[in-house]
């Protein structure tokens, strides 16, 4: 990469940033005037910045690469550009909005574009540029300055990120209401547009907030109308755990294979140890859903959670039923669209509104499904409201089977919300000290929860035989 020149003007100030409108230098580095230490900064090479850089005149090392210095990883040289040569912008301002979105500012890719079309009118290898070309365009606010000032320093001065909190688990992308009337369009409607606009959006916000918490048993068909499209907008990401796939690492054990490759690519010369880690996989889900007469208020909203449970990416889900008998409905549940997987589950299961046999169903599914894999390390979700016709000793002796199969088990109670609730049914009563979690299903806003139990959310286990309960 040619030599940056010198450019005396620099910058013009920003009065919104510090030391006139130069990028922040870091606590205890100095400012301006100092030069940076070698090899620090993206690249490691003779970068300078030119004309007022934000932490140092011209050190070797500091900035973002160039100078005879091989780039970082994600940001290449390329051959070409500006004055014949330079950095790959684009690589420059992923890097930089992938290391923003960690710490939590919303740099999405429509930003990252944005950013990419200023860098393409300025100069990448200007660490001016640089900075302002990414503030202006990544941050969506004054609040996100202060994020975007440490991260580009810590990014661009060498110290490393620090380490960050995972992004909070999403379980519901959207809720679609009806926001208007189409029919209304006539001259007197269209006068007063923004004013209804606005009293309804208020009304929506609360009728919205009305229906998560609402009992399924109680809602009137608009409201169940309602209730569906939010349970298609669903999600349910599976509880991550270690697989036995490994991939590099900066931390974690040391990788023998790639650290005698980059020996002998070296010349039996020392170089930094490799290192490598587990990849990390959803763990299977399996949900048995109880579709007897005591549990008819609920089965259809239940049924439907199930569906957007059987839509995981990249993870395994399994659905039963049970009644009277064990049906399996996964393949019906396949349909993207939830009103054909419901006709297709409707008509695949013959025992709707039936009695309950829940401990000979539970020993059958171990026997034929669980027992051979399909339980072991999954979480395990059971759906129902503990009524067993049957001997209650049986399904204790089935749960407890469970239970030292599966990762997790947890027993969804659509009746637990009620007031005066007991756990004293027959079954449950022999169930709960098998279950890791005991948790509510009477509305939206119980199963979203259930979602992000089931997603990993709240771990540490109360330990099975206390049964945990969560509101």
């Amino acid at each position: 990469m040619p030599e940056p020149r010198d450019d005396p003007a620099g910058p013009a100030p920003d009065r919104g940033a510090p030391d006139g409108g130069r990028p922040p230098a870091l606590p205890g580095r100095g400012g301006p005037s100092r030069a940076g230490p070698a090899g620090a900064g993206i690249g490691g090479g003779g970068w300078a910045p030119r004309g007022g850089g934000p932490s140092g005149a011209g050190s070797a090392g500091a900035g973002i690469g160039g100078g005879g210095a091989t780039p970082a990883p994600g940001i290449r040289a390329r051959a070409g550009g500006p004055a014949g040569g330079g950095m790959d912008a684009v690589g420059v301002v992923v890097t930089l909005g992938r290391a923003l979105e960690a710490a939590g500012v919303a740099a999405g890719p429509d930003r990252v574009r944005e950013a990419v079309r200023a860098m393409a009118a300025l100069d990448p290898t200007r660490r001016s540029d640089v900075y302002w070309a990414g503030r202006a365009t990544l941050c969506s606010g004054p609040a996100d300055v202060a994020r975007y000032d440490a991260v580009f320093a810590a990014l661009f001065d060498g110290r490393g990120l620090p380490r960050l909190r995972r992004a909070p688990i999403t379980v519901a992308r959207s809720l679609p209401v009806a926001l208007a009337d189409p029919s209304a369009t006539g001259p007197d409607a269209r006068a007063d547009e923004g004013e209804e606009t606005r009293a309804m959006l208020r009304a929506t916000a609360s009728t919205v907030e009305v229906l998560r918490h609402k009992d399924f048993s109680t809602l009137d068909a608009a409201e169940r109308e309602a209730l569906r499209r939010a349970l298609a907008a669903l999600e349910l990401p599976g509880e991550p755990r270690p697989s036995r796939r490994w991939r590099a690492a900066h931390r974690g054990a040391v990788d023998p294979r790639r650290t005698v490759r980059a020996l002998l690519h070296a010349g039996g010369e020392p170089v930094r140890l490799r290192r490598r880690r587990h990849t990390e996989r959803p763990r299977p889900v399996v949900l048995l859903v109880d579709v007897s007469g005591s549990m008819s208020a609920y089965a259809d909203a239940l049924l439907r959670f199930a569906h957007a449970a059987s839509r995981r990416r990249g993870a395994r889900s399994e659905v039963f039923t049970i009644g009277t008998r064990l049906t399996r409905v996964t393949r019906e549940l396949g349909s993207r669209d939830p009103q054909a997987a419901m006709a297709a589950v409707s008509a695949a299961i013959p025992d709707w509104s039936g009695g309950t046999r829940l401990g000979a169903l539970l020993r059958e599914f171990l026997d034929r499904w669980g027992q051979r894999g399909m339980a072991r390390g999954a979480v395990v979700v059971v759906l129902s409201d503990g009524w067993e016709r049957d001997d209650p000793a049986l399904l204790g002796a089935q749960m407890r089977r469970l239970a030292l199969l599966a990762h997790r088990v947890v027993w969804c109670n659509p009746r637990k919300a009620r007031p005066g609730f007991a756990p004293v049914a027959g079954g449950l009563a022999v169930a709960l000290p098998h279950v890791d979690d005991f948790v509510e299903g009477h509305s939206l806003a119980a199963l979203e929860r259930l979602a992000r139990l089931v997603a990993g959310a709240g771990q540490g286990r109360a330990g099975r035989g206390e049964g945990r309960s969560s509101a």
